[in-house]
């Protein structure tokens, strides 16, 4: 199966995501972070640094759950911004 590409939009919300969840986390460790959403710090890590801009919605609730974030904040926060 092929993946169909990418918009910008799409990469740019990625990396609004990824900032956020950078922010969320503060000092604590990318893998205590990680550890507990279940989830390896190597995808952790793709999610931070917009590698993976398009990861599954249980994934970032789990990461929203373990950051105390809502997911209508991350949803808001994420948003194309228009000038």
């Amino acid at each position: 199966m092929v993946r169909t590409p990418l918009t910008q939009e799409e990469r740019e919300r990625g990396e609004r995501l990824g900032r956020l969840l950078r922010e969320a986390r503060g000092a604590r460790s990318m893998a205590e972070v990680a550890a507990e959403a279940d989830l390896s710090p190597e995808t952790l890590r793709k999610i931070e640094t917009g590698r993976a801009p398009t990861p599954a919605l249980f994934t970032v609730a789990a990461l929203a759950r373990v950051l105390g974030l809502s997911l209508d904040e991350l949803v808001v926060r994420c948003a194309l911004v228009v000038a």
